[in-house]
């Protein structure tokens, strides 16, 4: 009898790049980076985000580059080991696994950032095309509103869309999963926007007090 989920020679290396995916994008840099820095712990500052946005907010930006840049390759590099082992479905798995370990990861008792970076690190490595849409729509509702939520939101939301329209229907059904999770994770900040609350971003941003 066939197995119809392809038995263990297609599901154990998914669930292989998973773990792996999940593990490399649980590493918190953020709190790494500012705690070796001397900035303090980043879950105390500003909005307790570990993402580079809020490692801005300790006024120091060399660190906060450093944070998007490490955040950025926990999701890039996993996917691209994984399609150069066995090709995209594990590509896809660990994109996963690199996007919910940055949201959830067990080193902080699961409570970790929006998934942004990574996730863009992910569509780089799948679909180094639909970054630049998806770049452009962050950095114009970034230059009209001042917030780097609206943004990140809307430009989750453009790379499904412009993965389907450019033909890479896989990596759109990806993408929208990551959208949810990247919205999921911006609930607070949505309800901010709602209230007119939240707050506005410089990238000149200071540590207050």
């Amino acid at each position: 009898m066939v197995d119809p989920l392809g038995g263990g020679a297609y599901w154990l290396p998914i669930l292989i790049a998973f773990l792996l995916g999940y593990f490399a994008g649980s590493i918190p840099w953020g709190v790494v980076l500012t705690r070796l820095g001397g900035a303090g712990d980043v879950r105390a500052i500003g909005s307790g985000n570990i993402g580079a946005t809020n490692v801005l907010r300790t006024g120091r930006r060399g660190l906060a580059a450093a944070t998007l840049l490490l955040d950025l390759l926990k999701g890039f590099l996993p996917v691209w080991a994984a399609w150069s082992w066995t090709g995209p479905d594990t590509a896809a798995a660990a994109g996963a696994g690199a996007v919910i370990g940055h949201c959830f990861p067990l080193w902080l008792g699961f409570k970790g950032g929006k998934g942004v970076a990574t996730a863009g690190g992910v569509i780089l490595a799948l679909t180094p095309l639909v970054v630049l849409p998806a770049l452009a729509v962050l950095a114009l509702a970034f230059a009209l509103t001042g917030w780097v939520s609206l943004g990140s939101i809307l430009a989750a939301l453009a790379a499904p869309l412009a993965a389907w329209l450019l033909g890479h229907v896989q990596a759109a059904e990806l993408y929208l999963l990551l959208a949810a999770l990247v919205i999921f994770q911006h609930r607070a900040n949505i309800a901010r926007l709602l209230r007119g609350q939240e707050p506005k971003t410089s990238l000149g941003a200071k540590r207050s007090g």
